[in-house]
């Protein structure tokens, strides 16, 4: 649930998509650890989201809340 909440957030930066990375931190280190975002345990306020985690955050999102944003 984590990953759909994070779509929640996503901002383009750059040639990238980012994700503010405020959510409990043991559920970022696994998301980080399955390759879906960048390291969290860094100062920056927000995480790169990969290609695949930005999708499959999407994915996510509208199964369970069921719809797009």
């Amino acid at each position: 649930m984590v990953l759909a909440l994070l779509h929640l957030t996503t901002f383009k930066e750059g040639t990238g998509i980012r994700a503010w990375k405020g959510h409990d931190w043991n559920a970022m280190d696994r998301l980080y650890k399955r390759g879906y975002i960048s390291d969290p345990q860094n100062a920056a306020k927000s995480v790169r989201m990969t290609e695949s985690g930005a999708q499959r955050a999407q994915e996510l999102f509208q199964k369970h809340c069921g719809r797009k944003v």
